[in-house]
């Protein structure tokens, strides 16, 4: 008998899932502990990373899998999960990230942002809660996450900046990533899973989705970008615009971009895209002198965040798709809304598009309530644990604290909902 068919398996599988969900929302609270008992904080600090927490639980349910239906199926279930999204995130953080990248992105911003009618600083940040997500329908949206919170970490994501307008931020970034790639038939893992078996092409995307999604994403950074008016103007005042490194040359850059474009095209490639990547780390290797650290372990953790509930999400279809294919359109839209938080929005779709029969409105309400429920918390959206990774230092304690995110969420994911659902 296969082992995931098995009731004990599945009983402990959904158990595990909602334990690291538990664990997802409790990770702060392991770093507080870390500084009140200094003896443990290894173990503490490692408990409280958001990233460790999927790929420990995973463990722990391929360890039970082993005990309940042996040590060969359980390795048999992990053997057949799918990781090229876990790969392909882990590839494209580390060459979005680097120097010649980021460069040349925060140099296009700062060309535009200087020709727009408020202070230079705060333009940079409505363009990279606008511009940069709406441009992850092009490079993915992991590769958006990635440039996004790289160029906004100085400025908003600072430790003197409140944590409330930093969660509203993070909010507003994670929801319009999420909403951002559905421009597109390709760049969002949700409506990747969708596309072939629908049959929905990128122009199809554009007409149906993308345009009230860039609405709505334009009206989430305008009234974020209002909020965080005074924090960026003052913060600019006491020490100017963030510089860019010195000019990394026009050769450089032109093979980055060539090598960011061959990973994107071949996403579903691991052996041709990770053969790209070591082409990539053996080109920053002979050119070391234009580039910055790369970001390996940020993306490693977020790798190992993803490979985790790819294994752990594998063994929820047993109840989370009667529920999927038993609600009408509307309750869909809010289902689907509401169970992204707890689930990875990508496995949502992924679901309803195995459900024979459904209808073309259940078809749109699954997937835009999928995406505009994508900042809700970590798990929501693939991209969303490279968002944690690369921004946590400047909140307290170092920690992202999902209560916190979701609140700041609420308002951007209900901006998203009215346009999917009214215009």
């Amino acid at each position: 008998m296969n082992p995931t068919q098995e009731p004990a398996v599945q009983v402990t599988a959904a158990i595990l899932f909602a334990i690291a969900l538990i664990h997802t929302f409790a990770a702060r609270q392991f770093e507080r502990l870390a500084h009140k008992y200094p003896r443990h904080a290894g173990l503490f600090h490692l408990l409280g990373e958001v990233e460790v927490v999927f790929g420990f639980w995973a463990m722990v349910l391929v360890a039970a899998m082993a005990l309940i239906a042996g040590g060969g199926g359980a390795l048999a279930y992990a053997e057949s999960r799918n990781y090229t999204e876990p790969l392909f995130v882990f590839v494209v953080m580390v060459i979005a990230g680097s120097r010649p990248v980021l460069n040349t992105v925060m140099q296009l911003v700062r060309l535009l942002a200087r020709a727009m009618p408020m202070p230079t600083p705060l333009a940079m940040v409505w363009l990279g809660l606008t511009a940069v997500p709406l441009l992850g329908s092009v490079v993915t949206e992991p590769a958006a996450m990635t440039i996004a919170a790289l160029m906004l970490a100085p400025q908003i994501f600072r430790p003197d900046v409140p944590e409330r307008v930093k969660y509203l931020a993070l909010g507003v970034l994670f929801v319009n990533v999420s909403i951002g790639g559905t421009l597109t038939s390709y760049a969002a893992p949700p409506v990747l899973m969708v596309a072939s078996t629908w049959q929905w092409d990128s122009a199809f995307m554009f007409v149906t989705f993308g345009w009230k999604a860039a609405l709505a994403v334009v009206v989430n950074a305008t009234a974020c970008a209002f909020v965080l008016r005074r924090h960026v103007i003052s913060a600019s005042s006491r020490s100017g615009e963030t510089e860019v490194k010195a000019p990394v040359p026009w050769a450089v850059i032109a093979v980055h971009l060539a090598l960011l474009a061959g990973v994107v095209l071949l996403a579903h490639h691991p052996v041709a895209f990770l053969g790209l990547f070591l082409m990539f780390l053996g080109f920053t290797q002979a050119y070391e002198r234009h580039q910055s650290p790369l970001i390996i372990k940020e993306a490693l953790l977020v790798a190992f965040f993803l490979a985790g509930l790819v294994v752990l999400g594998g063994m929820q279809s047993w109840w989370l798709q009667p529920i999927v294919s038993g609600l009408q359109p509307l309750a869909l839209f809010l289902g689907s809304l509401g169970l992204t938080a707890i689930t990875d929005n990508a496995a949502l779709t992924y679901l309803g598009s195995q459900i024979v029969g459904i209808s073309d409105g259940s078809k749109y309400m699954l997937v835009a309530g999928a995406v505009a429920g994508g900042g809700l918390t970590v798990i929501a959206n693939a991209p969303n644990p490279a968002g944690v990774a690369l921004l946590r230092r400047g909140f307290a304690d170092e920690s992202i604290g999902a209560g916190g995110l979701l609140l700041g969420a609420a308002g951007p994911t209900a901006i998203a909902a009215a346009a999917f659902l009214w215009l």
